[in-house]
């Protein structure tokens, strides 16, 4: 500058970046060189603003020579005459303006348009009207050369130019005697939200329209036609708003910064930037990595990339790609691309040649990328330079729709780049690089324009909440990628992506390593790992780049994941390691939480007792098994047992220590011992487990011989709860007597001793002495017990697989009662045999007795009555065996001491076989087969003790032959006076037809069912049928009386049934094994009770009655 002595601003009215950087730097250079000489032109200029902007500078007026220009105003909404016509659009409003001025007289014609769409729309229907010797042409930026060359050319008859606002300061367009005015413009405006160069359609300012007026007047007196009104004109801003006002000012920052001319807010500017502006310029160079984060504005410096990023001649994203691609080694290609980016794209695409133009450009596009499009471009440029002549390649330019100056101006600027990244030390390469680092290279400066699919509405989601579509013209726009990133996002009729690529998305995290965020979920234990991991979502500019990836928690929280090792690791043991102490610390760990689990405490094992102990031994850095395996190394060497746990080691923050001295061992027994049999008893604490609290162990081949009583004691370690809480079940009027009851419980426990009776009649017994007050055994409310203090049974099998858990030991019996039989007999392998017709297998053992794993497995051994033949079949207690072994017995003297039919019922009545006859489902010979196996039964009682070698069964079977025929004969006689009675019965009960007497019939139809129910004889025993036919016959006199005595009758009768109702209840809750005589002779005692009450004369073969019944049901019940 210092060789300068004047300086001349020209078109200053345009207000460009430029223009307006440099009259601030003039402005402040001023003062220091008051010999320097500032020239200031414009055609419409704001001449007061730029005075003042000198310190009132003179302004110089030179008139220039123009014709006067008429000014006509046609709004859309009004016609030539001034009437209303709402159906008119802009096109047509152009059509009419044109004809109006055509009949003012010859000359051309230029229409100011917004774009190049309204250009094309209007060109269409100004053709149509196909006036004669008119001609009609486009203007516009993207317009080819030779398009625009046409403006210039020599022509006759009449032009209409149809342009944007390039014509308005760009281009002159001769012999133009009249200018159509739209009145607006495409403006390059940025927006803060989108942080994106938007191109809205917008009202020119009141200069422009006068520069645009202004076209018509230079070559003779001309016509302005605004197609707006002029209160409209009016209101316009007087100038057009200066492009610092709505541009992104990354550029102006960056190189103020470099020259060191200070805060760009305090930069003395004609018209001083938007503070939004200023904070989005800054902001880009931050996310490029130029200035330093988090400075004032004042003390805002470059970093080394930007001080390398200022000294190139591009806008400050390509000249970021440029740097980065010295690291990746694709120099070339970048610059290539940065150089292509800074300019007008050279292909051109004519209107008339659209789909031409576009299939020659076809030939460079390339999948994915159109950055590498741009690449193949140049290649094929560069190749055809070097084989060409300079006029040969203008032709091939034009052929391949090429526009030649944008070329060379391409070139030029490649080859400025080169020398200038050459002075800084950036060498470029010769050869192709690979496309992911050219991508890489080129993201660097788009860490903003990325764009992820989505799915739904086939847009990008772009940075800080915005959407764009991918132009159509992009190699990308039929094929879309997941993620992509742009050079250009344009906001026009939507926001569009232009020059697009393909990327990956973890590419942007490494470069925008400043810029991302990340989130982080609730950290997590990784035993695989060895450490504490957590999911991380990474996000650059609302974008997720990253979602759902593991990390080690260190690398977040340091503190938090050492926490996170010692607790999982070291104190729950979840970590995979072969270290000694480990496995030590294990063991005593497992004794403390086995003796917690007897004593139902929690606080044996203090978890923040091991983790305060192995925080204060372990290194700081160990956040994981691989930083704890480097630390252990050393550390163990200095100090072996460091590590290793011990009861005085966690004494300050536990009462393990204590809790051991006052533990009884012996209240808390490993086993359980009931005869010869000792049972393992395993302990746990664990509230709602069917396993909390004592559990009993019992191998299925022994469960035969546990009996129930005596684990209603418990533990005596449980004992004094389970007196408790049986005390508490007391109903609240016993309670009453016995206050307080903490401390009657507890002198109840002290006296309560183990022995034969159990411990609720132990209990009730010395409740009743404390309380004066009788308590007895039904008072306590066994199912208000807590269930950890009732012991569980655990059957397994002898390979210790469970069976069956439960705390009723009966009802374990009987769910495997199948499971238990077969484990016995696998005790004594070739014993069990089937098919058996004959003695012959010698001596049957009444019991058999191994040893397995400890214990003496006993089973007993029984014929089993198979029908056809018997069998030798093991059982699990002798009840079983007896009543089994009977039946079986009597079978096997049946077969081989065989009695026919026919034999046994000679001798009875024709009245007997037609009674039988009549009794329907009753057959002659099932009745005989009754008899006869009653008759075996007879012998077999006559007989005395069981039979179980075969002397013994010889001898019952000369009994069987000396008596059985005649037992069976008398029975089957006896049966066919039963049937006779049973005849006489019915007949008398079907002539009872009243229907208050129905109740009184079906009781004795339901009797009389019972006593010939099927296996009568067998069930009765040949000494009863006698008391049979009296039972029958006492139901003869009872339909004699009832028709007299009805309400007597139902009386008695509602006596017995509740009776018979109790017994059956009775025998429903029994085993067949439990059913003994006894508790079958209870139902013949109320049969008798029924003679007694109805036939008293037939009378009865004991003194019975309804109390005397119920006294003995309830003596059973008590056994």
């Amino acid at each position: 500058m210092s060789r300068y002595d004047t300086l001349i601003i020209d078109e200053a009215h345009e207000r460009s970046l430029n223009v307006d950087f440099l009259l601030g730097y003039i402005k402040q250079l001023l003062p220091r060189r008051p010999d320097l000489k500032v020239i200031v032109t414009s055609a419409t200029i704001d001449t007061q603003r730029f005075s003042e902007h000198f310190n009132n500078a003179p302004v110089i007026e030179v008139t220039g020579r123009t014709f006067p220009v008429e000014m006509r105003y046609r709004p859309f909404g009004a016609n030539l005459d001034g009437d209303l016509d709402d159906d008119r659009d802009q096109v047509q409003a152009v059509c009419d303006a044109v004809d109006e001025l055509i009949e003012h007289g010859p000359g051309d014609v230029l229409v100011f348009l917004s774009g190049e769409r309204e250009i094309h729309d209007t060109a269409d229907a100004l053709r149509r009207l196909d006036r004669p010797n008119t001609e009609v042409l486009p203007l516009y930026a993207r317009l080819s050369a030779a398009e625009q060359h046409r403006i210039f050319e020599i022509h006759t008859g009449r032009r209409i130019v149809l342009s944007t606002n390039v014509a308005e300061t760009s281009l002159t367009v001769p012999g133009v005697r009249f200018v159509v005015d739209a009145g607006a413009a495409r403006i390059s405006r940025y927006s803060h939200r989108l942080k994106v160069q938007r191109l809205p359609i917008e009202p020119i300012s009141q200069a422009s329209a006068n520069q645009r007026a202004g076209r018509c007047g230079r070559v003779a007196p001309g016509v302005c036609l605004r197609l707006y009104t002029q209160d409209d004109f009016d209101q316009r801003a007087e100038f057009t708003e200066p492009e610092i006002l709505r541009t992104n000012l990354a550029s102006v920052i960056l190189q103020m910064t470099s020259l060191g001319l200070g805060d760009v807010s305090k930069f003395d500017f004609l018209d001083p930037p938007d503070s939004r502006a200023v904070r989005d310029g800054v902001a880009l160079l931050e996310e490029l990595g130029a200035i330093d984060q988090d400075q004032p504005a004042d003390r805002r410096r470059l970093t080394p990339l930007g001080r390398r990023l200022a000294r190139l001649p591009l806008d400050p994203r390509f000249g970021r790609m440029v740097l980065e691609a010295d690291r990746h080694g694709c120099v070339r290609e970048v610059i290539v691309i940065a150089a292509a980016l800074s300019i007008q794209d050279p292909r051109e695409r004519p209107v008339a040649n659209r789909q031409a133009a576009d299939e020659a450009h076809k030939r460079f596009a390339v999948d994915d990328s159109d950055f590498l499009g741009i690449v193949a471009l140049w290649d094929y440029i560069r190749e055809q330079q070097r084989a060409l002549t300079s006029s040969q390649f203008r032709r091939l330019c034009r052929a391949e729709y090429l526009n030649y100056l944008r070329v060379r101006e391409w070139h030029d600027l490649y080859s400025q780049l080169r020398q200038i990244t050459a002075t800084i030390g950036i060498r470029v390469g010769t050869e192709h690089s690979h496309p992911d680092r050219v991508h890489q290279s080129v993201l660097a400066g788009l860490l903003s324009h990325l764009g992820m699919r989505d799915r739904e509405t086939r847009e990008y989601n772009g940075a800080h909440g915005s959407k764009f579509a991918i132009v159509p013209g992009s190699a990308l726009a039929k094929k879309p990628a997941r993620w992509v990133m742009v050079a250009e996002l344009v906001d026009t009729s939507r926001l569009w992506g232009r020059v697009a690529a393909n990327i990956e998305p973890e590419w942007a995290e490494q470069l925008g390593k400043h810029l991302v965020k990340r989130f982080y979920g609730e950290p997590t234990w990784d035993a695989r790992r060895g450490g504490a991991v957590a999911l991380e979502r990474v996000t650059l500019y609302g974008l997720p780049i990253v979602s759902g990836r593991r990390i080690g928690y260190d690398r977040v929280d340091h503190g938090a994941a050492r926490s996170m090792f010692i607790r999982h690791a070291l104190v729950e043991g979840d970590w995979t390691t072969r270290h000694k102490f480990a496995a030590v610390n294990a063991a005593f760990i497992e004794k403390l939480r086995e003796m917690g689990d007897r004593v139902r405490r929690v606080d044996l094992v203090d978890d923040e007792a091991l983790f305060a102990f192995y925080d204060k031994r372990v290194g700081p850095d160990v956040v994981s098994t691989r930083h704890f395996d480097r630390w252990w190394k050393d550390a163990r060497a200095a100090q072996s047992t460091l590590l290793d746990l011990t009861f005085e080691a966690l004494a300050e923050a536990s009462v393990a220590g204590q809790s051991r001295k006052v533990i009884d061992a012996h209240a808390y027994p490993n086993s359980w011992q009931q005869d010869d049999l000792r049972l393992a008893v395993t302990y746990r604490f664990d509230p709602g487990d069917a396993n909390d609290g004592v559990t009993v162990h019992i191998p299925v081949s022994v469960l035969n011989r546990i009996r129930s009583n005596g684990f209603d004691w418990q533990v005596s370690g449980f004992r004094d709860d389970l007196v408790t809480a049986l005390v508490w079940t007391l109903p609240k009027v016993l309670r009453r007597t016995l206050t307080p009851l903490a401390d009657t419980a507890r002198v109840a426990a002290q006296r309560v001793m183990p022995n034969e009776a159990g411990l609720a009649e132990s209990l009730a017994e010395v409740l009743t002495e404390l309380g004066g007050e009788r308590v007895s055994v039904s008072d306590f409310d066994l199912d208000r017990v807590p269930p950890h203090l009732r012991i569980t049974f655990s059957v397994e099998a002898d390979d210790g697989r469970l069976l069956a858990l439960g705390k009723d030991l009966d009802a374990l019996r009987k769910q495997l009662s199948g499971r238990i039989r077969q484990s016995i007999a696998q005790s004594a392998p070739g014993l069990e045999r089937s098919g058996i017709v004959s003695w012959d297998f010698g001596t049957l053992a009444q019991v058999v007795e191994t040893v397995r794993d400890g214990h003496a497995v006993r089973g007993y051994p029984a014929l089993l009555d198979d029908g056809e033949s018997v069998s030798i079949r093991i059982f699990t207690n002798r009840e079983i065996q007896q009543r089994v072994m009977r039946a079986g017995l009597r079978r096997l003297l049946l077969l081989t001491v065989p009695l026919s039919r026919k034999s046994i019922g000679r001798d009875i009545s024709n009245e007997a076989l037609l009674a039988i006859g009549r009794a329907g489902s009753v057959k002659l010979g099932g009745l005989a087969d009754d008899c006869i196996t009653a008759a075996a039964d007879r012998v077999l009682g006559n007989h005395g003790d069981p039979v179980w070698d075969e002397a013994a069964f010889v001898a019952l079977q000369h009994e069987a032959r000396a008596d059985l025929a005649a037992i069976a004969t008398a029975a089957m006689s006896m049966v066919g006076q039963i049937y006779v009675a049973a005849a006489t019965v019915e007949a008398s009960l079907g002539r009872l037809v009243t229907p208050a007497l129905a109740p009184a019939v079906a009781d004795m139809r339901k009797q009389l069912a019972r006593l010939l129910r099927p296996g009568f004889v067998t069930g009765s025993g040949t000494a009863r049928l006698v008391d049979v036919v009296r039972y029958i016959r006492a139901i003869e006199r009872r339909v004699d009386k009832l028709p007299s005595e009805p309400g007597r009758d139902r009386q008695r009768m509602l006596e017995i049934v509740a009776l018979e109702r109790r017994y059956a209840q009775f025998i429903g809750t029994l085993e067949p094994s439990q059913i003994t005589a006894e508790v079958i002779d209870v139902g013949w005692m109320i049969e008798e009770l029924r003679v007694g009450e109805f036939a008293q004369t037939l009378g009865t073969k004991q003194s019975v009655s309804a109390k005397r019944i119920g006294r003995v049901i309830d003596q059973l019940e008590a056994l």
